[in-house]
This record gives structure tokens, C-alpha cells and sequence, in this order.
């Protein structure tokens, strides 16, 4: 597995707009070497322990994802170094996130998932929660996170209208949420969307972040 080059070749598929996410979940730190000293600096992880202990061994300048469901009891481990958490889906994870971002006096750049796929083993925001969060008070009050736009994952199937009539809600759902939101809030920009198979589509149908791990590192290691 040629990861230098497997980089190389995604890197010249995406355009310079939208920023690959090197998903490194399951592998070495040997392998994530390999892909930092090629240029990539962003990686995506989805278990928490696993990320810190990745975190102590790399590079510092390394800027870490967070994209899996975060367990709200383990975020005070990630909080100190993390770059952005794709996976915001509730009220109250965000307000744990804002506190310990407060305890390490910084913020925290998130994205708020939604539930865009038909598959229900997915999280994510409907578009009713998520106003109702965004109306609240508490989440007006949170001071030490910053909502930097949104995340989804498509379905899991062949059927490639599928993936890209879902790709085009969730770049409905970011448009609606800047237009009432977020209107002067210039961080708020992100659409991460589009993983190895489907993220052509994606950036067709808007992406600005794509997670990309089997198409760079092979498939994964359990």
C-alpha cells in the first residue's frame, strides 16, 4: 500500500477548496507517518482512547478530527488539542464540549450532524431538533464552542441518485442554517460530507470536507 501516493492521487481529484480529512481510524502510527510526511496534516478519528494515544506519539502540529459519536464522559480527554468535532447531535453534548473547552481555555470548532441517510443505525439532528437547539438559550449562552457548519453520512448503497439526493439535503440544511443563523458568522462555512466511495458526489453536490480513509490507507484493520 502505497500511501504517499495514494494521497497524491486523491489530492488530484478534490479541489483546492476542500480540505481532505485523512480518516487514520484503525491504523498504525507508523502509517500516519507515512501520510504526514507526504503533506497531509488532517486526520479523522473515531475512538477517543485511540486518538489520545495517537495524539502523545505524532507530531504536535498534527490537526485532529474527531468523527465518530463522542461518549460525553470521555470529551475531557480530546478537549485539550482537538481541531473539530464533526459529530455534534445534541443539546447536551455540546454543553459538555463548551465546558471543557472552558477548562482549557479555548474553543472548540463543531460541526452539527444531521441524519441524512435512510439507514437508522446513523446519528444525527433532524431539522426540528436542530432549530430547537439554535432557539435555545442555553446554546445562545456557550461560550467556548464555535458551530462551523454541518456534517452527514449518505446511505450505504449502490443507488448513487440516493447519495446525491441525500448530499443535496444536507447542503439544503447548511443553507437554511446560515441563512437564519449564521448569516455574519464567517467561520461558519463547513459542509463535511463524502467519504472514499461517494465523495466525488459530494463535491459535486458542495462538500468542503471530505473524510477519506480506505482510499489512502486500505481498508481498515480491526
Amino acid at each position: 500500500m502505497d500511501i504517499a501516493r495514494n494521497i497524491s492521487v486523491v489530492n488530484e481529484t478534490i479541489p483546492s477548496e476542500v480540505k481532505l480529512v485523512a480518516v487514520s481510524k484503525t491504523k498504525s502510527t507508523d502509517d500516519i507517518m507515512v501520510a504526514y510526511l507526504a503533506g497531509q496534516k488532517a486526520f479523522g478519528e473515531n475512538k477517543i482512547q485511540e486518538l489520545v494515544q495517537k495524539y502523545e506519539a505524532l507530531p504536535k502540529d498534527i490537526e485532529w478530527h474527531f468523527i465518530g459519536h463522542p461518549q460525553t464522559n470521555k470529551v475531557k480527554f480530546i478537549a485539550p488539542f482537538i481541531s473539530l468535532i464533526h459529530s455534534v447531535d445534541s443539546l447536551k453534548l455540546l454543553k459538555v464540549i463548551n465546558a471543557e473547552a472552558a477548562k482549557n481555555n479555548r474553543k472548540i470548532d463543531c460541526l452539527l450532524q444531521f441524519h441524512i441517510a435512510t439507514e437508522t443505525t446513523k446519528f444525527g439532528f433532524n431539522m426540528n431538533e436542530a432549530l430547537e437547539m439554535l432557539e435555545s438559550a442555553e446554546f445562545k449562552s456557550f461560550k467556548n464552542v464555535t458551530v462551523c457548519g454541518v456534517m452527514g453520512m449518505a446511505t450505504f448503497t449502490d443507488d448513487l441518485d440516493i447519495v446525491r439526493a441525500e448530499f443535496s439535503m444536507m447542503k439544503a440544511i447548511f443553507e437554511t442554517l446560515r441563512s437564519r443563523y449564521f448569516k455574519a458568522v464567517d467561520s461558519f462555512r463547513v459542509i463535511s460530507m463524502g467519504m472514499s466511495d461517494d465523495y466525488k458526489i459530494a463535491i459535486e453536490e458542495g462538500s468542503t470536507l471530505v473524510r477519506i480513509g480506505s482510499k489512502i490507507f486500505g481498508e481498515r484493520n480491526y
